[in-house]
């Protein structure tokens, strides 16, 4: 899919092409009950200094992944000129009507924005958000961070993606950039999972510039080791690709000094409930699985005497991430498995 020719209808009055540093907004139009010709803001930051490569960061993709927008609107407050070398570009509320209602998708009109690019120029708000980004800031950028966790539902091992078909980029340039970022797993992100193509880090993959992913443990919590650990990793890319002149920080308390680089192999890795019904985990993240083994099981709170449905591992690995809410639909992710790349 490419995005649509037809101009973005999202206006800004930020100029990409000056030095010095800008905060404003991103104008979607909308028509309301309560504003008939109303204009959502979204808050856009850019910092540039001379000649240099340009790092694209955003947060807030879906809204109730917190670690992101909070690491990046710190960022945005300090961030000046005179650190950079080129251009730094930050939304760090990309869906902001997800972010400010908490939920992963937009309640405008109810889809996920990290399953709407490119986007559509006259579409919805989400698909004119994904059409803006797909054909503004992707062909601006040279790199990109996208910064996820896993929301109210799902909890994460503290991870950063890295996609593995990425056009012209080199694979140890990717995996290195991945690696300085300090946290404790690097996942080699195979083209497998529903809809990939879709997401925000599949239109730096199509034109060939490294995106990467992070998913910073979630459970709908913020914590201080995470937070720290997100904006350890966020200085650790900008220097990366130069753009900020420093040594490149340790990694965070809390995590392992080298990251462990893993595989999500294929769609059995991911775990779903054959049942509706109280979901029982029996292991803990970074625990090792085997194929088979029972991981948990489904117990039925309307039949005290029915036998709970086991729920087995569909690959050997470790456990990388796990369901938060103990009630369960059939169908839910309870559990993602990831094998040793």
């Amino acid at each position: 899919m490419k995005p649509s020719s037809t101009q973005s209808l999202v206006r800004s009055d930020i100029d990409f092409d000056r030095d010095g540093k800008q905060v404003s907004f991103l104008a979607v139009p909308i028509s309301t009950n309560e504003s008939a010709y109303g204009t959502l803001a979204i808050p856009i930051m850019v910092v540039k200094n001379g000649q240099g490569p340009t790092f694209s960061l955003t947060g807030g993709v879906h809204g109730d992944e917190y670690e992101g927008p909070i690491a990046l609107m710190k960022l945005s407050r300090i961030l000046e000129p005179h650190h950079v070398n080129g251009r730094v570009i930050i939304i760090p509320a990309l869906n902001l009507p997800a972010v400010l209602a908490g939920q992963r998708c937009s309640p405008m009109d109810g889809l996920n924005l990290n399953r709407t690019f490119p986007g559509k120029a006259d579409g919805s708000v989400t698909e004119m958000i994904a059409h803006y980004f797909s054909s503004e800031i992707v062909p601006r950028s040279d790199y990109h961070l996208d910064m996820h966790s896993g929301g109210k539902t799902l909890e994460y091992i503290p991870s950063i993606f890295v996609p593995q078909a990425h056009g012209d980029s080199s694979p140890a340039k990717m995996r290195r950039a991945a690696e300085v970022f300090g946290i404790d797993i690097v996942v080699l992100e195979d083209d497998d999972f529903p809809d990939s193509g879709r997401f925000l880090t599949a239109m730096f993959t199509r034109a060939g510039k490294p995106g990467f992913c992070t998913e910073l443990a979630g459970g709908g919590r913020v914590t201080p080791a995470v937070v720290s650990m997100a904006e350890h990793g966020i200085q650790n890319l900008l220097v990366n690709a130069g753009i900020v002149e420093s040594s490149i920080l340790p990694p965070s308390p809390g995590t392992h000094r080298d990251s462990r680089i893993v595989r999500v192999e294929d769609r059995q890795c991911y775990i779903m409930s054959p049942d509706d019904g109280l979901y029982e985990p029996f292991a803990e993240l970074g625990d090792p699985v085997e194929t088979d083994q029972v991981i948990g099981q489904i117990h039925f709170p309307q039949h005290a005497d029915k036998p709970a449905v086991q729920v087995p591992a569909g690959r050997s690995g470790l456990l990388l991430c796990r369901r938060i809410p103990g009630m369960v639909a059939r169908g839910d992710n309870v559990a993602i498995i990831a094998q040793p790349a």
